[in-house]
This record gives structure tokens, C-alpha cells and sequence, in this order.
């Protein structure tokens, strides 16, 4: 561009210098003299046409840097002139309107990139992005936490290698049951897995989303069994008081009976078992109804210690030993709180008299917001964790299945939740109740 426009100015130069050398012939001026006033010409000439392109040039190269600036990412500089009522003027102007927006909109860029990470660092669930091979580019902190692993050994690895290749495969908006926490014995944790599809640089990606719906599947079940129990218990209820008391009267009436000894025996004998199976099959049903007739909590203000020595002194089949533990008040329902702890307490002593009176232990302290209530066995441990909280299951062969779930009723309705897991130490289990403390 610069040679063409030097070429021009020469082309625009040459009638002039010719112009010039014909007069100064015409005039009979000297030689000498002629050849200084040409040259003088020809440098004014050349003066000119240098400035001329200086002046179109110069802009458009500070414009061809702005431009190179803003494709390199650099949106601080700005092209000088915009102000001049020209065209060069005009594309200055414009092009440092398109600096402006571009520069807003990376800074619109870089708030959002930061609070999506924000976001993705509060998230609960779990979230993972895979490109089309499978292989993972996204992942939050509960995600790395359910995986157990850290950012760096995350990155780069397939779904098969992380144990997920299942979940990608698996329809949207199914149910999942696996451990959150794959160190930990607990139960396995239920999970709604959302999936959604969305590109990147034009490459398709998958999105996985897992939500935590075991406590809501929970309280479902509960309210399911509670209805069940309602149903059932007043149509056994029902039931059972008139053939107890029908069985009663047979049997008060065969003493007045003629026949032979060994027959009205008999008779006496089966009407006391139906009898007998009656009342014990209503009894066997009130405990259940426990569970549909639990009432909201009264709540006022429980101080935890003496709470604890006093269920701990209330089981005398084998010494427990307490841990004295913070100074903690709570806001709970005393009777309520008091029979959570004896069944949760029962329950750990009678897995240590399964081992020869293995000692128990209970504790308590304050963690954050909450306050962790401890109590330790040394029996068997834990068979089955998926069946802990269900109602009407058991594995005492002498038990009926309410203790565990009235318990964990009961820890809900205070704003609660109790955790049973086997011990990492050694045999047996260990119940934490987290139980929240009121604001001072």
C-alpha cells in the first residue's frame, strides 16, 4: 500500500516538475540556477507526498495493532483519531466501540466463569461432564468427594475407570443406590441421576447431575407404613377383641360341659391358646401403631448431660460407660429424646451380650451446629444396612422391628438424623445421632 501510494504521488508529481522545468527554459535562466529551483520543487514535492502518507498510512497501521490486540485477547488499547470527521475517523471510532463491548462482554465472561465455579464448589450433588470419548472434564468438589479421589488423579480418566460408566449409560431421571463415601460402611445412599446433553467448542458432551433423594424415599416409605400400620391395625384390632373374648367365654363354659375328661381337656387347652394368641397378636399390634401415632414433638429446653446419665442408669443388664461430654442444651421433647436414646442404648447392649457382655460406651460433644451423640458396641456389627430404618425388620429373633425406625422418627422430627455404621476400630457398630443446637 505504502508503494502504491508513493507511486501515485510521483505520477501526480511529474506535470508539475515538467511544467516547472518548461517555464524556467522558456525564461533563459542560468543552469545553475534552474537546477536549484527544480530540486527545491522536487524536495517541497517530496515533503508533501511524505506527510500525505504519513498521515493515511500511520492510522491505519495503530488500527491494524488495536485489531491484532483484540484478537490476542488485550482489550485495553484504543485507536487514536476517533474523533475526526473522516472515514478514518469513523472505523477508529468503530472499531474502539467494538473494543468497548468486547471488553464488557469478557468481563461478563469471567463473572459468570466465576460464579458457575462458585456454584459448582457449594453444590451438594454431585456433577460430572464427559466429552464424546467418555473421558471426564468436569467435575465439582461433591462429585470428587463421592468419587474419593483428588482434581489431579480426576482429569482425563474414562467413565469406566471412575466406576461411572453405568450412570452414562443409564436412562435420565432413574434411581441409584451406592455408597457416597466408598471408605465408609454405611448403607448405600439412593441417588436421581439427571442427565443433559450440550456442546463445547461444537463437541458433543454429557452432563451427569446426581441428587440425594435417600432421606425424601425415606420419609415416603414412612408415611406409606404408616398408613399401612393405621390399615392394618385397626382391622386386626377389630378382629382380635371379639374372638379373644369369644375364645374366653367357650372356655368358662366347658367346665359345665358333660363328656369325657380327656375331650373338654382338649377343648380348655385350644380355646386358652386362641385366647392366649389373640391378646398376644393385639399386643404385638399396639406396639406397631407406635410408629402411625408418634406426635409432633414438645419442644423446651433439655439439657443433654443429665438426659444421658439418667437412660444410661435406666439399663441394668450392662454397665455402660458414659463419657462426660460439653455443657449442651437443646431445644427437644424429653420423653421423646428419652426413648430414642433407650432403644438406640438397648440395642447396643444387646449385641454385646450376643459377645460375652462386651462393654458399651456412649458419648457426646458439640461439632459446629449440631451436637454428635455417640454410643459404641463391640457386638457382631451391622448384617444388613439397607434394612436398618424399615419398619417390622429385624434380626433378633425376639424383636419386632419398630426400635430403629421410631428412633429415627423421632431424630427427624427434632431436626435430626441418626447414622449406624460398623466400626472402623474393630467389631461391632456405632449410632450417631446429630441433633442441631438452638442460637444462643
Amino acid at each position: 500500500m505504502v508503494r502504491r501510494a508513493w507511486f501515485h504521488c510521483l505520477l501526480l508529481a511529474l506535470p508539475a516538475l515538467a511544467l516547472a522545468a518548461l517555464v524556467l527554459y522558456r525564461s533563459r535562466m542560468g543552469l545553475t540556477s534552474a537546477l536549484l529551483l527544480l530540486i527545491c520543487l522536487l524536495l517541497y514535492l517530496l515533503l508533501v507526498a511524505a506527510a500525505l502518507i504519513e498521515g493515511l498510512v500511520r492510522p491505519l497501521q495503530t488500527l491494524s495493532n488495536v485489531v491484532s490486540s483484540l484478537r490476542e485477547g488485550d482489550y485495553s488499547f484504543r485507536a487514536r483519531g476517533a474523533a475526526a470527521p473522516d472515514a478514518v475517523g469513523e472505523l477508529a471510532s468503530e472499531v474502539n466501540a467494538l473494543a468497548d463491548l468486547l471488553q464488557k462482554q469478557r468481563v461478563r465472561s469471567l463473572e459468570a466463569t466465576a460464579l458457575l465455579a462458585r456454584i459448582l464448589e457449594v453444590m451438594h450433588a454431585p456433577l460430572f461432564a464427559f466429552d464424546r470419548e467418555d473421558t471426564l472434564q468436569l467435575v465439582n468438589n461433591a462429585g470428587l468427594k463421592l468419587l474419593g479421589l483428588s482434581n489431579a488423579r480426576c482429569f482425563g480418566r474414562s467413565a469406566k475407570e471412575l466406576g461411572l460408566e453405568a450412570l452414562l449409560q443409564a436412562p435420565d431421571q432413574t434411581i441409584h443406590s451406592f455408597n457416597a463415601d466408598r471408605k465408609s460402611p454405611a448403607g448405600p445412599v439412593r441417588w436421581l441421576l439427571r442427565k443433559a446433553a450440550f456442546r463445547q467448542e461444537g463437541a458433543p458432551h454429557t452432563l451427569l447431575l446426581l441428587a440425594d433423594v435417600s432421606v425424601p424415599l425415606q420419609e415416603e416409605e414412612q408415611i406409606a407404613w404408616k398408613r399401612l400400620i393405621r390399615v392394618l391395625g385397626h382391622e386386626l384390632a377389630n378382629s382380635l377383641a371379639p374372638i379373644k373374648s369369644i375364645a374366653g367365654s367357650l372356655r368358662e363354659r366347658v367346665d359345665s360341659l358333660q363328656g369325657e375328661d380327656g375331650t373338654l381337656r382338649d377343648f380348655r387347652r385350644g380355646l386358652g391358646v386362641v385366647e392366649s394368641r389373640a391378646e398376644s397378636l393385639h399386643r404385638f399390634v399396639q406396639s406397631y401403631r407406635q410408629l402411625a401415632q408418634l406426635p409432633p414433638p414438645r419442644l423446651r429446653p433439655v439439657q443433654l448431660g443429665p438426659l444421658m446419665e439418667q437412660v444410661v442408669l435406666l439399663e441394668q443388664r450392662l454397665p455402660v460407660k458414659l463419657d462426660p461430654g460439653p455443657a449442651a442444651m437443646l431445644n427437644a421433647d424429653p420423653d421423646q429424646l428419652e426413648q430414642m436414646l433407650i432403644n438406640l442404648l438397648a440395642n447396643a447392649v444387646d449385641a454385646s451380650l450376643a459377645r460375652d457382655a462386651q462393654p458399651v460406651r456412649a458419648s457426646w460433644k458439640i461439632a459446629g451446629t449440631s451436637v454428635l451423640i455417640t454410643i459404641e458396641d463391640r457386638g457382631l456389627g451391622i448384617a444388613n444396612a439397607e434394612n436398618l430404618f424399615v419398619p417390622f425388620y429385624t434380626t433378633k429373633p425376639s424383636g419386632s422391628g419398630v426400635g430403629l425406625a421410631l428412633a429415627q422418627q423421632i431424630a427427624r422430627a427434632h431436626g435430626g438424623e441418626i447414622q449406624l455404621v460398623n466400626r472402623e476400630d474393630g467389631e461391632g457398630a456405632r449410632a450417631t445421632i446429630r441433633l442441631p443446637v438452638p442460637e444462643a
